[in-house]
């Protein structure tokens, strides 16, 4: 992990249906380790890293002999534990992020306020209802996961698409964009939180 030790979070979660590690710096280079079990899941905590420009480290075992619903979650959790850890008290950063992202015939649209009140507006239109193994309705649990843990407040628009692979993966590009826009330094911001009261709620605290 490439990032200073204020802008790294590290959550270790074990529970009787998952062993979960997550590590993140947000000042990476993109780099990723993805081992959930959940193979989908994986390629698109790939996208987070890469297009985020966040050092991700992941490793899961849990009951997906069962399904993947309680992997995907918990490791939705844990990335939003290890992004609060990350951000802190939030100073300094430009807070707000948004992206359109377009993949083919799909277009996703998102943004995103690190305000450290969590609400997620989800609105993606999946046709199919699985994607290899990995259930579609699972996209939107990992980001309710996040939201609750993160304290972000994270509007999602689909504007057009028909391949749900495309759909979904066009959605984890675009907020790895949004959230790189939202959680870098403003050079302007002279380290203060942004907000006009002082203070901006911490998920957690």
């Amino acid at each position: 992990m490439s990032a200073s030790p204020c802008r790294t979070g590290s959550v270790h979660r074990v529970t009787g249906e998952t062993d979960v590690s997550v590590s993140i710096a947000l000042d990476g280079s993109g780099q990723c380790r993805a081992a959930t079990g959940v193979p989908f899941l994986d390629h698109m905590l790939h996208q987070i890293a890469s297009h985020g420009l966040v050092d991700l480290e992941i490793s899961a075992k849990g009951d997906t002999h069962i399904d993947d619903h309680h992997t995907n979650e918990d490791v939705g959790i844990a990335v939003g534990q290890a992004l609060a850890q990350a951000l802190g008290d939030r100073r300094g950063i430009h807070r707000f992020g948004h992206f359109v992202a377009p993949l083919d015939e799909a277009l996703v649209q998102v943004a995103l306020d690190c305000s450290g009140r969590p609400h997620l507006s989800y609105n993606l239109q999946i046709p199919a209802q699985k994607i290899g193994s990995y259930d579609t309705e699972l996209v939107k649990e990992f980001f309710v996961a996040v939201v609750n843990n993160s304290g972000l407040t994270l509007h999602i628009r689909q504007l057009d698409g028909a391949n749900s692979h495309h759909i979904v993966e066009a959605c984890f590009k675009a907020f790895a964009r949004a959230l790189r826009m939202a959680t870098e330094i403003d050079p302007r911001r002279g380290g203060e939180v942004p907000s006009s009261k002082g203070v901006l709620e911490q998920a957690g605290a």
